[in-house]
């Protein structure tokens, strides 16, 4: 059951970050491990892109099937009050994962869940909602793509707001940045998710939506950075629902996450969150 949480207790309340990291590829994304405690980080690798990092020494779990996916997330985060007992996040669910995976206290030694990637686990979810009963018109039995497409939002959702209730430790998710240009020569960049609906809603799951990429401040020279606010003179997705961060962060996900999750007392704010 929910308690009331104290005004006095709430600074000093377990909390992490949920932050989704975003930037083409080959910008560096999984090389972020390199900024993060291994011994309290869990790597949960559904890219298959480790190399880059394959000299760390770190916790790896590798779903391979949307099912594992979702284990993955009732383990991490526990099971879900809000849905029946037979249902997926449920205890019965937790309780299967458990018996399969170990005893859940291992967990109380990771501090973030570094998860790599939402786009890579996107295309697991559609590859699994392609395949189920509501992926087939129900006369003809030919597939329905518009089926597909609405199991696989649903699917989507339900595994990034259950990975949400982690709340006493950092939640990563890294996800690939494309850039298209419309018929009208208007250039956007936007997250590599299939289907729109999770990509439309994910930026009220997450507290945080961070650019990754290789930034010209006017001098001509690129430079690697994080871009954390918007409106930003590069029009990248980004959002800092924390008022912390300014508008462009050193690219080590240590640091950031550290600024992020620090007691206010302990954090030197920009002016604009320092005016709230």
């Amino acid at each position: 059951m929910s308690k009331i949480i104290p005004a006095s207790a709430h600074d000093t309340a377990p909390r992490g970050a949920k932050a989704l990291i975003l930037g083409p590829t080959g910008v560096g994304k999984t090389t972020l491990l390199r900024g993060l405690d291994p011994a309290t980080t869990l790597f949960a690798d559904i890219e298959a892109g480790d190399l880059a990092v394959a000299d760390l020494a770190i916790d790896t779990f590798r779903p391979r099937t949307w099912p594992e996916c979702r284990d993955l997330a009732v383990y991490l985060a526990g099971a879900s009050p809000a849905v029946p007992a037979d249902a997926v996040y449920s205890e019965q669910h937790l309780d299967a994962v458990i018996d399969a995976f170990g005893d859940s206290g291992r967990l109380a030694q990771y501090k973030t869940f570094f998860i790599d990637s939402i786009t890579a686990a996107g295309r697991l979810c559609f590859g699994w909602s392609s395949q189920q009963a509501e992926a087939f018109s129900g006369r003809s039995g030919k597939r329905d793509l518009r089926g597909a497409y609405g199991l696989h939002a649903r699917e989507m959702c339900a595994w990034l707001m259950h990975l949400q209730q982690a709340r006493a430790v950092n939640v990563v998710f890294l996800g690939i940045l494309e850039t298209v240009t419309d018929e009208f020569n208007r250039t956007e960049h936007r997250l590599q998710l299939e289907g729109s609906r999770t990509g439309r809603e994910l930026p009220a799951i997450v507290d945080e939506l961070v650019t990754m990429n290789f930034v010209d401040f006017g001098d001509g020279v690129l430079t690697r950075a994080f871009v954390c606010t918007s409106p930003n003179p590069w029009m990248y997705p980004a959002k800092d629902r924390s008022g912390r961060l300014e508008q462009i962060e050193q690219p080590h996900l240590g640091k950031l996450l550290d600024k992020l999750t620090r007691s206010s007392g302990d954090l030197d704010l920009p002016p604009a969150a320092q005016s709230k």
